[in-house]
């Protein structure tokens, strides 16, 4: 049976211009077939799935998708989007790990890497990649984003392609909690984006156990709502944040090292097909329909054969958000 990973390597950090985000043939040749997990190789054995077939034998089928849309729609309850720019988004991608956190190389990331640049960017955001960042370095790096001025911003979204485990990322020295980050954030300690919203998506491991799948068949009104966030009213710090894991707490989360994460897969292809037209929720409900639907394992172990993936929306959004 194959290894999942590489001996891992520190590099250099690093920000990485857009040219560089595309798939590397690294991640075409010798990879091109396989699904693995973001998380530690040492507690369920070294293995390699091939393939993210039916059990038809088909590969992925494009999904038929509706010709109309109805939903009640109403400014009181979005967010405003008609700042000077929609905002930033930091990708923060973790391919090489030092060797003393266990960690191999997430082949297959780089590719997930460009095609969220090319999907965020065409929604307006202002899209910076960092390759191989220590946990001190992403911590100092979201810090800074946050004691900038976003003013003229609408919103801010920041995606962790990495190692993980339940509540923990890995930098490429260790692993930090997710919390230290995103807390940066908050509503009283980044005062340019109180009122705006926060959007985080994180590809990570959140546990060791798998998922088998299953066969199948098939707040209260409030009239005092403000348009958007007044400085004279209180609102909660942890407001206005949306995380969407690509997994559930306790699981592991599946990488092709040739096409990218299944997650990171249906996210951009919703994104690139609805991403100006549905809003948030509606993108991400239909981001986990995709990936619980058209992806499974596949191994000669049938330990590790036919596993399935739901990702996880948790959020904390006050009001609907659509990037038109």
């Amino acid at each position: 049976m194959n290894k999942t990973e590489a001996d891992p390597t520190e590099i250099m950090d690093k920000e990485t211009p857009a040219a560089e985000s595309e798939v590397t043939e690294e991640d075409q040749e010798d990879h091109g077939e396989g699904d693995v997990t973001d998380a530690k190789p040492d507690r369920k054995g070294r293995f390699i799935l091939f393939g993210s077939k039916k059990k038809d034998g088909k590969l992925q089928e494009k999904e038929q998708s509706s010709e109309s849309h109805y939903r009640i729609v109403s400014p009181t309850f979005q967010y405003k989007m008609s700042h000077r720019r929609i905002g930033k988004c930091i990708i923060i991608n973790n391919k090489n790990f030092d060797d003393k956190t266990g960690m191999n190389v997430r082949n297959g990331t780089d590719r997930d890497a460009g095609e969220l640049f090319k999907c965020f960017k065409s929604l307006g955001f202002e899209v910076f990649i960092y390759n191989d960042q220590t946990c001190k370095n992403m911590e100092r790096l979201l810090k800074e984003v946050s004691e900038e001025d976003h003013s003229d911003s609408s919103c801010f979204a920041c995606i962790l392609l990495s190692h993980g485990e339940e509540g923990m990322i890995y930098g490429t020295d260790g692993a930090i909690p997710i919390k230290s980050m995103t807390s940066l954030f908050k509503g009283d300690m980044c005062k340019s984006l109180v009122g705006k919203p926060k959007l985080f998506f994180i590809q990570a491991c959140r546990g060791s156990e798998f998922d088998d799948g299953i066969q199948t068949d098939s707040g209260p009104p409030n009239d005092t709502i403000e348009t958007d966030a007044n400085p004279r009213h209180k609102i909660p710090v942890e407001a206005d944040f949306l995380f969407a894991y690509s997994t559930v707490p306790g699981y592991y989360s599946w990488r092709n090292p040739g096409r990218g994460s299944w997650f990171v897969q249906a996210l951009c292809n919703v994104l690139d097909e609805f991403g100006k037209q549905l809003e948030i929720m509606q993108i991400l409900t239909r981001v986990n329909y995709k990936v619980a639907t058209t992806f499974e394992s596949w191994s000669e172990d049938p330990r590790f054969s036919e596993k399935k993936q739901i990702p996880c929306v948790v959020s904390m959004l006050t009001k609907e958000l659509y990037f038109n």
